[in-house]
């Protein structure tokens, strides 16, 4: 009895643990595992997982979530299979020249049934299979009757889903011939490193030729241009399949898109452009009547000016933007598709080609985010075979050096990135009445949080009164800690004994003796308390207590930045942060339109003959139209000079926080309160006016300057 109530109960947990064509097994998570049906955090006790569909979601959850895609695909796959079988149950098996018409004995059981059927269906032979067949017009059936219905309908439906088939394949044929250009194109311009090492491409008589050593650096800056060719690839392949197809076909909003595939076109551009210099180099350096045998020269140069000043600076500023934002875009991407049949069909038919069969989307995304961590094992491995050249050494290994601070700031603003969205999540989810009492009176509430830096994040016991321990959420920010406690989804303060909102300045924190896993924390307020928390392991109460105590001896004072924001104060921070904003918004405009201008100057200057004179004039005509380019043509137009050197020569006024008379001697002290006054109302005064020149200033506290590189026409 005990093992058939064993084999039941296992049949009863099998059952529960299937819905809507999902297969979920329970699995361990991580405290910041989030539902992939209501994308809230999971706890280790409620987490389930569908290994088909790679979803992990809530146990109460499991009935909301929508069916599983794998399990679709594979019923359709079992459908389409049974219904070909059908087809070839009741199809001929072989044919004559002579016999246009398929036999109608394959299905027909008798002559004189079957001379009928032609006959009715000659007769309407242009209505479809389903009707000319139909069983209601059939004469002469007897015995037969049901075996022959059964047949029909198999016959019919299997010919049916066939012609649907083969129409949809048909159609979608005709579409895609607006990304076959491209894929050849691909596939043309990838002849050239196909070869799997560079040893394979040269001829081996000049193979022998050369040292070891330059052989295994060659093998690597071929490497090096071979694999930067296959992200070029995948980047036009987001560009032009992908992101043209959600735009064009699918009908995507554009936003959409633009959030699936951020600065795509600013990184193509980039890795386009070192593509470039690549191929270059490998042009230069081939030998003379071969067009195989080649070594790349000087890769370090090229390589230094990569990865240093303003292409360095661009290529951080594009993958911060691209790695902080690429669990959204995959996120976004999966709900579109799940729910949009339009992406589903045009996915579904891009991805049968077998090179786009490599790079789906996802696989794209990912593969740029991966493209960043590969150049510094390529260098070094150049580096490390490069002899016989101290100058082409040492500017590999300052190349190299430039790239780790690169990717290090790149890994940096992403985590910055990452703690800001998280903490953003944290506070919606931040239950709205919630609030916690401060040491010194005043009310701590959740938009408080939205003020400071999220540090650190985790989940430690608070040990309170009668020995009890409470789960808490611990938030390290730039000057305090929170407790928060996490209910039916929601968070709050901790209601406990003492203050859910801690001070981090002069803040003393000690271990618990003969407690590995224990720590105190004692506050400097008046009067003091001790917080007594654990941490998971030893390990993790060593990385609270170092980082706790790092944030202490950085705390700002109060002075500098109170504990609680006023209405007023909250109100001008959040609008001086919308203005410098939409700054930053206004002079990325204005650097474009400054690029533009002088595209135009050059086609404008450009045009000169092939004599001395001709190009002297040219040329003096260029820098004529540059000098003019920002001069106005109106007379009721405001002019730059004198509103420029009225803010350059406030900004050197504010600039060392002196009052200065005429001759430029100090007078007395000003605060910061007044230089700020002052400098805001200046440029209140002279925004309107530089704007209309559309020329940006980037006006502070203690400078004002400007921000193209084209010079302005002097006095």
């Amino acid at each position: 009895a005990s093992y058939k109530e064993l084999i039941k109960k296992e049949a009863r947990e099998r059952e529960a643990r299937h819905s809507n064509g999902h297969l979920f097994t329970s699995l361990t998570v991580s405290s910041t595992t989030l539902c992939s049906s209501c994308n809230r955090s999971i706890t280790a006790k409620e987490a389930l997982s569908c290994p088909a569909c790679n979803v992990t979601i809530h146990n109460r959850c499991r009935d909301s979530l929508a069916s599983c895609a794998k399990m679709k695909q594979k019923q359709q796959k079992l459908t389409l299979v049974r219904n070909s079988s059908a087809l070839q149950n009741v199809a001929l098996r072989t044919k004559t020249p002579m016999m246009k018409e398929r036999p109608s004995s394959a299905i027909y059981p008798s002559d004189s049934l079957r001379q009928s059927l032609l006959g009715s269906r000659r007769v309407r032979s242009g209505l479809s299979l389903a009707k000319s067949v139909s069983t209601n017009n059939i004469a002469g059936m007897t015995e037969d009757s049901v075996g022959l219905r059964r047949i029909l309908s198999q016959s019919t439906e299997s010919l049916n889903f066939r012609s649907r088939t083969l129409s949809m394949d048909m159609f979608f044929r005709s579409c895609e011939w607006w990304w076959s250009p491209l894929l050849e194109e691909l596939q043309v311009e990838g002849s050239c490193v196909q070869a799997d090492s560079w040893s394979l491409v040269v001829e081996p008589n000049f193979l022998q030729t050369l040292h070891k050593d330059l052989i295994k650096q060659q093998d690597v800056i071929y490497e090096l241009i071979q694999t930067e060719f296959h992200h070029v690839r995948t980047l036009r392949i987001m560009e032009g399949v992908y992101r043209r197809g959600m735009q064009e076909e699918v009908m995507l909003e554009a936003g959409v898109v633009h959030t699936i595939f951020p600065c795509l076109d600013q990184l193509l551009e980039w890795h386009s452009g070192f593509l470039s210099e690549l191929l270059n180099r490998r042009k230069e350096g081939l030998m003379e009547g071969s067009s195989t045998n080649f070594t790349v020269r000087r890769i370090g140069e090229l390589l230094l000016r990569q990865f240093s000043g303003q292409s360095a600076d661009d290529m951080k500023k594009l993958y911060s933007e691209f790695c902080s934002r690429h669990p959204k875009a995959v996120k976004l991407y999966k709900e579109v598709l799940t729910r949009d049949r339009r992406l589903q069909q045009f996915v579904r038919r891009a991805c049968r080609g077998p090179l786009l069969r490599r790079h789906g989307v996802q696989e794209c995304i990912l593969l740029v985010t991966q493209r960043i961590t590969k150049y510094p094992v390529l260098i070094q491995r150049i580096l490390d075979n490069t002899k016989g050249s101290e100058e082409e050494a040492q500017a590999l290994s300052r190349a190299l050096l430039l790239l780790k601070e690169l990717i290090s700031s790149v890994d940096k603003e992403v985590l910055e990135l990452d703690r800001t969205r998280r903490l953003q999540e944290i506070q919606a989810r931040l239950d709205p009445r919630a609030q916690a009492e401060v040491q010194g009176g005043g009310v701590f509430r959740g938009g408080e949080l939205l003020r400071r830096k999220l540090l650190h994040e985790g989940t430690l016991l608070w040990k309170v009164q009668g020995s009890r321990m409470k789960d808490v959420q611990v938030l390290l920010m730039s000057d305090i800690l929170v407790f928060l406690q996490e209910k039916d989804q929601k968070f709050t303060f901790a209601s406990l004994d003492k203050s859910p909102v801690v001070s981090l300045n002069n803040l003393i924190v000690r271990d618990i003796a003969n407690q590995e896993r224990g720590m105190y924390l004692i506050s400097a307020s008046t009067p003091p308390e001790m917080y007594e928390l654990y941490a998971s392991s030893k390990d993790d109460r060593r990385t609270w207590m170092s980082r706790i105590q790092q944030t202490s001896l950085s705390c700002p004072s109060r002075d500098e930045f109170p504990l609680i924001e006023t209405e007023d104060k909250a109100l001008l921070r959040r609008l001086k942060a919308d203005i410098q904003q939409k700054d930053r918004e206004v002079l990325e405009l204005l650097q474009e339109r400054v690029t533009l201008f002088s595209d135009l100057v050059e086609a404008t200057g450009r045009g000169g003959g092939g004599g001395g004179d001709e190009l002297s004039t040219s040329s003096f005509r260029t820098s004529s139209c540059s000098r003019n380019l920002f001069r106005a043509d109106t007379p009721h137009a405001p002019q730059a000079e004198p509103l420029l050197s009225a803010s350059i020569a406030e900004g050197e006024f504010l600039s060392p926080g002196f009052i200065k008379d005429k001759n430029g001697n100090q007078l007395q002290e000003r605060s910061l309160n007044e230089v700020t006054i002052t400098s805001c109302s200046l440029s209140t005064d002279l925004l309107v006016d530089i704007c209309s020149l559309h020329i940006s200033l980037d006006y502070s506290y203690i400078s004002v300057s400007l921000h193209f590189n084209i010079s302005l026409p002097s006095k």
